[in-house]
């Protein structure tokens, strides 16, 4: 009788977890497209918004490391000044996982058709639950 107890519990926890893992999944993914429709519409402020707002925040690209949500999103208004830049955003989403109870990488592949050029690359996230809500806290993109 303890046995049955003790994998009811069992079971019981791992479904939790599981639940938990896809309602975390999912909300990041409702920030990726959140950010892919503002991205597309050269709605740089609205594509800021999955970012973490703070000095702490960390953004690795081919130019380098980038300090700060406000350096961030200049460098974005400096490097895509125009709906041309911007173009049309799509990702392929590869791997999404669990670093921690409240940390998750993302890696992925995005796409911009645009006029000026079409752009691929690659880019891993990290989103971290902060004040309730999935923010991007460091971006690699290249």
């Amino acid at each position: 009788m303890k046995k049955l107890v003790l994998l009811i519990c069992l079971i019981s926890a791992f479904n939790s977890y599981s639940q938990n893992e896809e309602k975390d999944i999912k909300a990041i993914n409702k920030v990726l497209k959140a950010q892919r429709i503002a991205w597309s519409k050269h709605d740089l402020d609205g594509y800021m918004e999955g970012y973490w707002k703070s000095d702490s925040l960390k953004f690795y690209g081919k130019n380098g490391i980038t300090y700060g949500w406000e350096d961030t999103f200049d460098r974005y208004e400096k490097s895509y000044p125009t709906k041309d830049h911007t173009g049309t955003l799509s990702f392929k989403i590869n791997d999404i996982t669990k670093i921690s109870a409240d940390a998750y990488y993302v890696l992925g592949e995005f796409h911009l058709k645009r006029e000026v050029g079409n752009a691929d690359g690659i880019f891993m996230l990290i989103f971290k639950r902060i004040n309730g809500e999935w923010k991007i806290v460091a971006d690699t993109s290249c």
